[in-house]
């Protein structure tokens, strides 16, 4: 199967994001490799650079993150992948005690078996 904005790890993707993004844990966590490995990114200050392998140390760092997200606030903007490899451009609202703010971000994700292996996310911050 070549590229395509409905492949199979683009439907993963899809699948882990709605997950987290409406704090529904238990189905994010199902969609990860045991030893997953989590990188993020930005230029801005906030959020810090993460760096996470296994499943425990990712949940921990979602939860600390998603769980601001404001459920059923997803605006997919973009996706592109085949079968093990998907690319997600999409915005969240998200709100951390300051008031809600939206936040634009790309996922990269690598799959293992139908499940998560590797996930790169990076955030635009804008100042």
């Amino acid at each position: 199967m070549g590229l395509s904005s409905n492949s199979n790890a683009v439907n993963v993707a899809r699948a882990h994001i709605e997950a987290w993004a409406n704090h529904d844990w238990d189905s994010a966590r199902e969609a990860l490799t045991p030893e997953v490995k989590v990188q993020v990114t930005t230029t801005g200050p906030f959020p810090p650079p993460v760096s996470t392998v296994g499943v425990e140390d990712y949940i921990v760092g979602l939860q600390a993150f998603a769980g601001a997200v404001v459920p059923g606030s997803v605006n997919e903007l973009a996706t592109i992948g085949d079968e093990n490899n998907a690319l997600v451009l999409l915005n969240v609202d998200a709100d951390f005690g300051m008031g809600r703010t939206t936040l634009p971000g790309a996922r990269l994700y690598l799959l293992d078996n139908g499940k998560i292996a590797h996930e790169q996310v990076v955030f635009f911050a804008a100042s």
